[in-house]
């Protein structure tokens, strides 16, 4: 428990920030899914719609302490693939 009322603010400030990074990651998860499940489905235009859904919420994400912007840009780059290769199929 803490003592001193710095470090009762600081249990606040670090709830507070957990509480909104992982809104942030469950975003970015919620927003792969749906764009995946329109790739297992073979459905060209929603998965282009849901491809750029997921880049702008990665593109937000990226620029918070929730996500390294590397790490946004290697999973736009693995989605961009999977709908690269659907197009090629649908072709």
């Amino acid at each position: 428990m803490p003592n001193t009322e710095s470090a009762k603010k600081r249990v606040r400030q670090s709830a507070k920030r957990r509480a909104l990074n992982n809104w942030r990651k469950r975003r970015v998860k919620n927003q792969i899914k749906s764009f995946l499940s329109a790739v297992q489905h073979k459905d060209v235009d929603n998965a282009e719609t849901e491809f750029r859904k997921v880049c702008s919420v990665l593109d937000k994400v990226s620029c918070t302490p929730a996500m390294h912007r590397n790490t946004a840009a290697r999973r736009k780059s693995r989605l961009s693939r999977r709908l690269r290769d659907l197009k090629a199929a649908a072709a």
